[in-house]
């Protein structure tokens, strides 16, 4: 009922022209339902995380990590990408004692049975390569590399580098934007900014050089789709005042 107040009004609340934020999946749905009326930012959630973890990596702090990405809730996607199986099996092994007297154990052993999921890569271009593929909202990188391995990267939310990055940093205390792309729109989207919050447009100044030099090119697109008063606009400009 908030979102569609927001998006349509009521007595006491205002129209407005956008609704930005995050929620649960019935305020992603309720923000999907209005979008046409109402502009939105993306449909962020449930929460999710990809971690790429090769030999060089701590298996204490991966599992760390990855419990830490499971808590979000049951619903919440967790890849492991691997470059050995060995590495996997030792995550998973400290994960299970890691996680047993946690505050939300039944929602993180929940997601991970039925969100959880293991990929063992051929090597860390190989991982990399999935990574962007399924375009994460959280990205998280335990590799020798990581610094390299994050400027690689083409598609993710939120990518967090090393040992010293734990991914509750992001949604805490760096300052980082929290409201991040889901269901791989990372591919063709990023955090909410500042330029979410406005509305941006473009201004056009032309002089008679300018025009004329352009001129054969509009003439030539205009032809070609058979838009003859497009070329005539430009044409009518330069003709002899009467």
């Amino acid at each position: 009922q908030a979102v569609a107040a927001l998006a349509y009004g009521t007595e006491s609340v205002p129209r407005v022209d956008k609704i930005v934020g995050p929620g649960g999946p019935w305020v992603t749905a309720a923000k999907l339902a209005v979008y046409g009326d109402c502009a939105i930012d993306l449909p962020a959630g449930p929460s999710e995380a990809l971690l790429v973890v090769d030999r060089s990596a701590d298996p204490e702090i991966a599992a760390a990590d990855l419990l830490c990405q499971a808590e979000h809730g049951e619903e919440s996607p967790v890849v492991l990408v691997v470059t050995a199986p060995a590495i996997a099996a030792g995550v998973l092994e400290r994960a299970e004692r890691r996680v047993q007297g946690l505050e939300r154990e039944k929602t993180i052993r929940l997601a991970l049975e039925t969100q959880g999921m293991v990929v063992v890569a051929d090597g860390i271009e190989d991982a990399l390569a999935f990574a962007d593929e399924w375009a994460p909202e959280h990205l998280t990188l335990h590799v020798a590399d990581a610094r390299g391995a994050a400027a690689s990267v083409t598609a993710a939310g939120s990518v967090f580098v090393g040992r010293w990055t734990p991914e509750s940093a992001g949604d805490y205390a760096t300052g980082a934007n929290h409201v991040l792309p889901t269901g791989g729109l990372a591919r063709a989207a990023g955090p909410l900014s500042v330029e979410d919050f406005g509305s941006w447009r473009q201004v056009q100044t032309l002089d008679r050089r300018g025009l004329e030099a352009l001129a054969p090119v509009i003439r030539t697109l205009a032809a070609a789709e058979g838009l003859t008063a497009h070329a005539a606009c430009v044409d009518a400009r330069f003709e002899e005042a009467t």
